[in-house]
């Protein structure tokens, strides 16, 4: 069992380790002008996507604050947008629409060269990395073209000042998808594809929301438009320190547990505990209780369900039974990062540093250590850096530790 200093001081380092995983702000100033001149190169007089007032917006991990520095230094960072219309001409398919989108940003040259060949499934996605050596170039972004209704924008910034969860559906967007069968044909969008990136976001900082600390750069840093912000919610950081032993523990592996698995469950299990380290510790504890089990008629058995919180007929777990692997390695990355948080927890001294390094990388670690200690230098300067009694542990509560003068004399 942990006492209050003890978990104050797990607290602290994670809080480190967060800001440590946390893109710059000049990095998330990059790519808002990147992604808003792309708005801008759709919107331009002469597209024919221009009477129906483009927007792009961003949704997932950019969204939600969770963004996390890849683990490679020279690996992409990944930005999921979409690209909404207030309607489209009534002639347009998903495949014209699609299209359309492309095509203006083909029109501009850099954008035609950055342009992934052909497109996916639903997204175009623009490449900002290459021939750079431009850190903050260093990142791609994937723009999904969706109908929305006029007015939409209003609603959605209504949406996110609320902390009710009703009207979620209110935010809903229909997209396009290759792999239906009316991608061709169909020319009603209000029978396309429904998506709801932003009713998730919604329900996400619903979740994450802790009212006694919801001050005026929370507040700002949950929007659908978010603005940048070195403070994150506990949630917040439980998820990218989640996802970044996720990404340690699979460097790479296709098959590894996808973010969106990740962030909803650890959003379910969160029971809005204020100290991180108790917030991971249960957590990653409770996640398994809210994957469901259900007898699917397509493949004739039981599989495992994870639902879309605001779409519970969307199974985020839909690929685990045509590639079991996915499945396994969830499970496994479930254990052993239980193992790896206790054997922290366990830790005392110097060997929270070393219990630390394996699982979430050294280089990250010594980084997080560096950023603690300065915190502490900073407090022992303004002298209000404290001893608890007993324990020997630094922080902000217990006995004053008096700052060294240098000079021979405390």
């Amino acid at each position: 069992m942990l006492t209050k200093e003890q978990k104050n001081q797990f607290n602290d380092i994670l809080e480190e380790l967060g800001k440590s995983l946390d893109i710059s702000k000049t990095q998330y100033d990059a790519a808002v002008k990147s992604y808003q001149a792309v708005g801008e190169q759709l919107s331009k007089e002469d597209s024919n996507l221009a009477p129906y007032s483009p927007e792009i917006i961003p949704q997932g991990s950019f969204l939600f604050g969770t963004m996390t520095k890849p683990i490679h230094e020279d690996d992409d960072l990944d930005i999921d947008l979409v690209c909404q219309l207030t309607g489209k001409r009534a002639d347009w398919t998903q495949l014209n629409l699609k299209q359309e989108v492309g095509d203006q940003l083909k029109k501009n040259k850099l954008y035609e060269e950055r342009l992934d060949k052909p497109d996916g499934r639903r997204c175009w996605t623009l490449r900002y990395r290459d021939n750079s050596t431009n850190s903050r170039d260093k990142y791609h972004m994937d723009i999904l073209p969706a109908i929305v209704d006029k007015g939409y924008k209003i609603v959605l910034e209504k949406a996110f000042s609320k902390a009710e969860l009703d009207n979620k559906e209110d935010v809903a967007i229909r997209i396009t998808d290759k792999i239906r069968g009316d991608y061709q044909t169909e020319r009603d969008h209000k029978v396309w594809l429904l998506c709801n990136p932003f009713g998730y976001g919604k329900w996400f900082f619903q979740q994450a929301i802790l009212d006694h600390i919801l001050g005026e750069s929370f507040r700002k840093s949950i929007q659908p438009v978010p603005a940048y912000s070195e403070e994150k919610l506990p949630l917040q950081r439980t998820v990218q320190i989640l996802k970044r032993h996720r990404d340690m523990m699979f460097n790479g592996d296709e098959h590894k547990p996808i973010s969106i698995i990740i962030t909803t469950l650890a959003a379910r299990a969160y029971n809005k505990e204020t100290n991180i380290i108790e917030a991971l510790l249960n957590v990653v504890d409770r996640m398994a209780n809210f994957i469901e089990e259900r007898y699917s008629v397509e493949h004739g058995r039981v599989i495992k369900w994870i639902g879309n919180p605001v779409n519970q007929k969307e199974n985020f777990a839909d690929k685990w039974p045509e590639t079991p692997e996915k499945q396994d390695n969830f499970y496994k990355w479930l254990e052993q990062v239980q193992l790896d948080l206790n054997r922290i927890k366990e830790s005392r001294g110097e060997l929270i540093m070393k219990s630390m390094s394996d699982p979430f990388g050294k280089g990250l670690i010594e980084e997080t250590f560096h950023r603690y200690g300065e915190k502490h230098q900073a407090l022992r300067e303004a002298g209000n850096l404290k001893m608890a009694k007993g324990t020997g542990i630094l922080g902000a509560a217990g006995v004053t530790v008096r700052n060294h003068n240098f000079h021979g004399n405390d």
